[in-house]
């Protein structure tokens, strides 16, 4: 355990609660010197680099007194410093019979330095110390038994971390029994006069089925392992023991912080997620919770996201755990939703990256606790668990850093997520457990004190010291801020006094179309009758050229619809006006065209938008409706009250509706080290396209538009909203002349890639290709 009890511990010594009546306070080293200005104590060992003072005296009035250890064996100025209980290197101050908790630096434990002392720098003075005896053996985790017995019960051997808490590896456990609890109580054998041991989420709660998880358990109030002689899993419906292991009764372990009375950390955090954005999240750990605090500049209708990866050592979006915040700049109200980002696809009934209520009852363990504008900037502080509340949420480590992931984006119509129009595009770490450090702008005013208390703002500008006090009834934690960051040069982002040229990659949050090519209108037959919330609106920016599909082309009505991207900020969102996912569908090689089609001709769609229910990301059936939104399958029964589908799903009197418009994936995909952004025009975008395909075959969809089909439909995905574009139907359909015909340069891509056989077809009156 020598190499890994730092680890463990510190892993899990971030249960601070408060100060709890008890007397071990780890190995004690002795009383400390009463040499000078009344120094005195008692010195516990609490691990290998962590020392606890008990009833530290100092009068404080020496002139420049330090905390300090040496791995000389006299005290002197070769030693080195150590930070104060509040991780402060200042001069100390004064201590009336305090207790104290103190960590070595990185690097140093009690086996390598020899002696501890309070040292006066300005006249070389020891005002009092303690030696470290040779060899010391520290408190450190110890392990036990491992647990066996019936309901394939079995762990590999128990760590008692601390004398609180309790670490089972790869713990099995069939989740059969009725009424199986975690269970001790004093003697050797469990019996019904035992303790409920409350489980990794903190719950009194029959015990799941568990397959090889590693479970870390705190035991209740003032409980200590000193106290218990058993521990083990009981079946208290039936009072039958399931099986337990007996508890050693020398242990030479650490106390938790809970016993030592360790108070919350006294700073806050802070880091720059993207200066550019003034994007910035600042926290602090409280028990077994953290209360974050993300901090941003937001257009309207924008949401910011940060949280944790779904690997904890690269920043990658699939699998992270998230917290969406936006303040609704019209009510300024705040919200915190938290999110399973399960795949790289907007949320679709309980698929894709969803709220986590999506996916299942009570599953949000996000509590919002303050949201406020100031200065234009969004504010939203919420508290979450430490550990993974289920199984769509990711732990917050506390032995060392982890990846992060964030993004910034639009909202939809449904107040969810779309694609996120900036997001982090390389590795990132943070350390949530280390000494409190503020790497940000100054904040505009004062930090705030520790008794300022915080509401949830209801003005338009509020007290930039404005603060939270208190997470819990009976957790504090410091303070934070809702001052906006200070940034020299004024704000560096849309508004402010500095311009950003940055580009975002896929800034789906912005565009509006202009540059549409309307045809002419030969009836004005049918409405679109669809009674949703519009789409969300986005800025209006020069959309790209994408020529459309006259109603005399191609010849033979073949359409080839296939994924592809949406083309950043230029592209989809200008195009339609409102946001998107990132994906979106090819038309013959065409982002979105409008198709013109005539009444009375049939018409054939070549599908290949994915045939897997099971891979949200890749199925999207392909469907032709009066809905400009899209995504059907997920609509509630009154919204589809409004909606009439005209092709590419299968309706029955007693199942529910299926699509048919399923075959094959084939995908645009872009190559090259360009952004979309940084093409002028489609075409050149276009270039850069290569087609990727997966085995199988495609689907088809015939359609044949009559007297009764609306002016008006729209192309859709069945399974996802906002991926098509506009269907005009035309009574007549004349093809112009030979010198009407306007030239173009819209080039159909040459490089195309399959694991089968390719297929794309471009044609139209600028450019007849085929490809198949």
């Amino acid at each position: 355990m020598a190499t890994t009890e730092p680890i463990i511990f510190v892993a899990l010594a971030v249960c601070l609660f408060g100060r709890v009546d008890s007397q071990y306070l780890g190995k004690f080293l002795g009383k400390l010197s009463e040499l000078h200005h009344g120094v005195a104590g008692e010195v516990y060992a609490v691990d290998g680099r962590t020392l606890h003072i008990k009833d530290f005296t100092y009068d404080g009035q020496g002139p420049a007194a330090y905390f300090y250890a040496s791995t000389y064996k006299t005290a002197d100025s070769r030693g080195f410093r150590l930070r104060d209980e509040n991780n402060n290197g200042d001069v100390i101050r004064r201590y009336r019979k305090e207790s104290v908790t103190l960590t070595l630096p990185e690097g140093k434990t009690l086996n390598n330095i020899k002696i501890f002392y309070v040292w006066c720098e300005e006249f070389d003075v020891n005002f009092g110390d303690i030696k470290i005896p040779r060899n010391f053996d520290f408190p450190r985790p110890q392990k036990i038994d491992a647990l066996k017995g019936v309901h394939s019960i079995s762990s590999d051997n128990i760590v008692i971390v601390d004398a609180q808490t309790l670490l089972i590896p790869n713990l099995h456990y069939d989740g059969e029994a009725p009424d199986a609890k975690f269970w001790s109580g004093r003697g050797p054998k469990p019996s019904p006069q035992g303790i409920r041991i409350p489980d990794e989420n903190g719950k009194e709660v029959p015990l799941r089925k568990y397959d090889g998880k590693t479970v870390v358990l705190t035991l209740p109030g003032d409980l200590t392992v000193f106290d218990i002689g058993h521990f083990g899993i009981w079946c208290e419906e039936f009072t039958v023991d399931f099986g337990h292991i007996q508890i050693p009764q020398t242990l030479n372990i650490p106390p938790s912080l809970k016993m030592l009375g360790v108070s919350p950390q006294s700073k806050l955090n802070c880091e720059v997620l993207n200066d550019e954005l003034a994007f910035e999240v600042r926290w602090a750990i409280a028990g077994e919770s953290i209360v974050l605090q993300v901090v941003a500049k937001l257009d309207d209708r924008e949401y910011m996201s940060f949280g944790v990866s779904g690997d904890q050592f690269k920043s990658v979006m699939v699998g992270g755990d998230v917290v969406v915040a936006w303040v609704d700049k019209t009510t300024l109200k705040g919200y915190a939703e938290d999110y399973y980002l399960q795949d790289k696809s907007q949320c679709s009934g309980p698929t894709g990256s969803c709220p986590d209520s999506k996916f299942a009852d009570d599953a949000n363990n996000i509590r919002l606790l303050n949201a406020a504008m100031v200065n234009g900037y969004s504010i939203v502080t919420y508290q979450r668990p430490l550990k993974a509340s289920d199984q769509y949420d990711q732990p917050i480590v506390t032995n060392g850093s982890q990846a992060i992931i964030w993004a910034i984006g639009p909202l939809n119509q449904r107040d969810e997520v779309s694609f996120h129009s900036s997001y982090l595009k390389k590795d990132s770490l943070i350390d949530f457990a280390r000494p409190a450090k503020w790497n940000c702008p100054l904040p505009e005013g004062d930090v705030p004190g520790p008794h300022t208390v915080a509401t949830q703002s209801k003005q338009e500008h509020v007290t930039e010291e404005v603060v939270l006090s208190r997470a819990t009834e009976e957790q504090t934690v410091e303070p934070l801020s809702t001052a906006a960051p200070r940034r020299e040069g004024g704000n560096r982002r849309r508004g402010g006094n500095r311009v950003s040229t940055r580009q975002p990659v896929d800034a789906e949050a912005e565009g509006q179309a202009s540059m549409k090519r309307e045809p002419t209108r030969t009836s004005s037959r049918g409405s679109n009758r669809g009674g949703q919330r519009g789409p969300t609106p986005v800025k209006s920016k020069d959309a790209w050229y994408i020529p459309p599909i006259e109603c005399y082309e191609p010849e033979d009505g073949v359409f080839y619809a296939q994924m592809g991207p949406t083309g950043g900020k230029r592209g989809y969102p200008a195009i339609t006006g409102h946001v998107g996912w990132g994906i979106s569908w090819y038309i013959n090689g065409l982002l979105i065209p409008e198709i013109n089609v005539v009444r009375g001709k049939t018409y054939t769609f070549i599908v290949e938008g994915g045939n897997d229910p099971e891979v949200s990301a890749k199925y999207h059936p392909f469907y032709i409706s009066n809905d400009s939104i899209g995504g059907y399958g997920y609509k509630t029964p009154e919204e589809r009250m409004n909606i009439t589908v005209h092709a590419g799903v299968r309706f029955s009197k007693y199942g529910p509706a299926e699509p048919i418009g399923t075959g094959r994936l084939c995908h645009w995909t872009q190559t090259g080290d360009k952004d979309a952004d940084d093409f002028e025009s489609f075409g050149a975008y276009q270039r850069t396209l290569q087609l990727k395909c997966d085995s199988g075959e495609p689907g088809i969809i015939q359609w044949k538009p009559d007297k009764y089909t609306p002016d008006t439909l729209y192309y859709q995905c069945f399974t996802h909203r906002h991926l098509g574009w506009k269907i005009n139907v035309h009574d007549t359909c004349e093809q112009p002349s030979a010198s009407m015909i306007e030239p173009t340069f819209i080039e159909a891509p040459s490089n195309l890639e399959s694991e089968s056989k390719p297929s794309i077809r471009q044609d139209t009156m600028f450019q007849k290709t085929s490809v198949h």
